[in-house]
């Protein structure tokens, strides 16, 4: 049976994803934790409070609920991990060798860890950037996922563990704030334009970065994850795209729906993140596969986000 572990699962990532685990397999066979207090845990699933570098925790935790497969997403990201880098090092890469450990002692059987875009940096082709391009990241965060691909493709080769990952470009949701990423500007122009009918961008103009609407996101996490094991080639991670616009071809977008929105430009430390960072990305890998395609674009991503915030936000437009 499988029984399935999700850390960060108050994230934005982990909290949709344990969500739709839970109607997959059944809540009673998904038990989802964070280092936040239970109380604050606003999905009806099983609910444990871990600290993820705490190694022995982990341990006890998978063998005490006999945890079959893991979605390891807790994580710093990539604003608050230049702001803490030793704190965002530990974090983004120790408990991902717990794991790989365990796995590696049979105590797994399957692992889902995240990577993103910001492995690509110095020396990487900014448009349709190709899935075994140079990853030489200016970035703390980048440099941390850089080396937990290379701890995936380690254990998988020597040990056999079936490790599972995707290089995820910006996520945009409705359901949860995002937590300090550098491509948060996409989720929180959407607030702003609702309550504010105005956005100071802390991305500049003409700043082109690869983004995906949750929904996909989820979707191809655990497409990724039933996936048959013969069938994938890439042990590191796999290179996704879903959509990719500046913040002014966002603004525009949303502009069809609230046509006295504006936006404004002050750029700032992000900047120099978002500016090493892909344009797009050539996912052909993944499409070849395990038949990855997304479904949202652009528009159908803005009607999507505008129509929930507003119920969510309780606001008339």
């Amino acid at each position: 049976m499988t029984k399935i572990l999700v850390t960060g699962a108050l994230g934005q990532i982990g909290s949709e994803l344990a969500e739709k685990l839970a109607q997959i397999y059944g809540s009673e066979n998904v038990l989802i934790t964070d280092i936040r207090e239970p109380e604050q845990n606003h999905l009806d699933i099983p609910y444990q409070k871990l600290d993820v570098n705490d190694e022995q925790a982990i341990k006890d935790i998978v063998i005490n609920n006999q945890i079959t497969e893991v979605y390891h997403l807790a994580a710093m990201l990539s604003a608050t991990a230049e702001k803490y880098p030793i704190q965002g090092w530990n974090l983004n890469t120790n408990s991902l060798l717990t794991f790989l450990e365990l796995a590696k002692d049979k105590k797994l059987s399957k692992i889902f860890w995240p990577s993103s875009i910001a492995v690509f940096g110095r020396g990487a082709a900014a448009d349709m950037t190709p899935q075994e391009e140079v990853t030489n990241p200016l970035s703390m965060y980048g440099v941390a996922k850089v080396a937990g691909e290379g701890f995936c493709e380690i254990y998988h080769q020597k040990y056999g563990v079936d490790v599972r990952s995707i290089r995820y470009p910006g996520l945009i949701s409705w359901k949860t704030l995002p937590g300090g990423g550098t491509t948060d500007y996409a989720v929180d122009i959407y607030y702003k334009a609702l309550e504010d009918k105005k956005y100071e961008s802390f991305i500049g103009e003409g700043t082109a970065l690869p983004m995906m609407y949750m929904d996909d996101a989820i979707r191809a996490t655990i497409e990724l994850m039933q996936a048959p094991k013969e069938d994938l080639t890439i042990h590191t991670a796999y290179n996704l795209q879903g959509i990719t616009f500046t913040p002014e071809e966002i603004a525009a977008e949303i502009k069809k729906h609230i046509s006295d929105f504006e936006i404004s430009y002050a750029p700032d430390y992000r900047q120099a993140i978002a500016d090493s960072w892909p344009n797009s990305i050539d996912d052909t890998q993944a499409q070849k596969d395990w038949n990855w395609k997304p479904e949202f674009d652009l528009d159908s991503m803005t009607v999507e986000m505008l129509k929930h915030l507003k119920s969510k936000l309780q606001i008339n437009v």
